[in-house]
């Protein structure tokens, strides 16, 4: 019989950061190789989707817009902590909505990284100021700079269901732009519309080829496809028994490889967070520094264990 004498007390899953409902230690996972350090540019975006995942729109600065004095001591740290750190990505809301973006992305650039930046190549990224900085950035830093385009169906009318009227019109012409320019780009899809992630990857090739986008449908890092996160839906609790069970190991999440920084609207400093998908959850914020930031990540919510483990998913390139 098991002891379920440590079960959390209010008898609900994900409610306790060291055990399971039935008692078993839950699942940690330790940061064993920083890849990719973050930067929420704020969630003030110009759309607000059907499900987006950490809930922008035009309203929304719960996270308010970073700077680049508030980035600059980040980098700093990476050196001083010896991170081995080759990217740093840049995600909202929306992050051309920031008039920073492109001098934080030109700073990181010029440390060495690699820059990624998640956009839905809208209206802002359009912007002739924004245009002529991704111009300058190509010019002085080639493929070391990639944006992610989000692009939820290569169909107009599901994605548009998702992200609005004439949204997949106008994402579109910003990737014609894109690759106009140069700009070396990748795609984030959504599977939950697809009937298998074959057909998806099938319908993603097709719509590249017609307006000739040198992006790989088939490549998982040029074409990312994400797991849907109804928090409905029920998802076991991942314990550490489910690393064997699973044939998988903690350093293939996300957060064994990556932190966020934030800035909290009213927060005197920014903040780093274990999960990108997590910005509101206090448990998951764990302090001001990266040396803070080292910690172990508990397992401790359903994006944890549908998106990360049982999806598989990844937010970096």
């Amino acid at each position: 019989m098991k002891d379920h004498s440590n079960s959390p007390a209010n008898g609900t899953k994900f409610s306790d950061p060291l055990v399971t409902l039935d008692g078993q230690e839950r699942a940690h996972v330790a940061l064993t190789a920083p890849k990719t350090l973050w930067f929420n540019t704020g969630t003030l975006c110009n759309i607000e989707c059907v499900s987006c995942y950490i809930e922008s729109s035009p309203s929304n600065d719960a996270l308010v817009y970073l700077t680049l004095d508030d980035m600059l001591p980040y980098l700093d740290q990476i050196t001083e902590r010896g991170w081995p750190v080759t990217e740093i990505a840049f995600t909202g809301g929306e992050p051309f909505m920031n008039r920073d973006i492109i001098t934080m992305a030109d700073a990181a650039l010029d440390r060495g990284f690699d820059v990624l930046i998640l956009t839905n190549a809208m209206r802002p990224m359009m912007r002739p100021a924004m245009q002529d900085g991704l111009r300058a950035l190509k010019a002085a830093h080639g493929d070391k700079l990639t944006l992610r385009v989000s692009l939820d169906h290569f169909d107009p009318t599901t994605h548009d269901a998702e992200r609005g009227k004439d949204s997949f019109a106008a994402t579109l012409n910003g990737m014609c732009w894109l690759r106009d320019a140069g700009i070396r780009m990748a795609v984030a899809g959504r599977v939950e519309w697809a009937t298998s992630e074959a057909d998806a990857r099938a319908g993603f090739a097709a719509l590249y080829a017609e307006h000739g986008l040198a992006i790989d449908a088939k490549s998982p890092v040029e074409t990312v496809l994400f797991p849907e996160m109804d928090m409905s839906v029920e998802v076991p609790e991942i314990t550490t028994a489910c690393w064997g069970i699973l044939n998988k190991s903690p350093q293939d999440v996300m957060c064994a490889s990556s932190r966020m920084v934030v800035r909290r609207k009213g927060a005197e400093a920014p903040a780093v967070l274990a999960c990108t998908l997590l910005p509101y959850e206090p448990e998951f914020e764990m302090g001001r520094t990266l040396a803070e930031a080292e910690a172990p990540v508990r397992l401790n919510h359903p994006h944890c264990a549908k998106f990360c483990v049982l999806g598989g998913a990844s937010c970096s390139a």
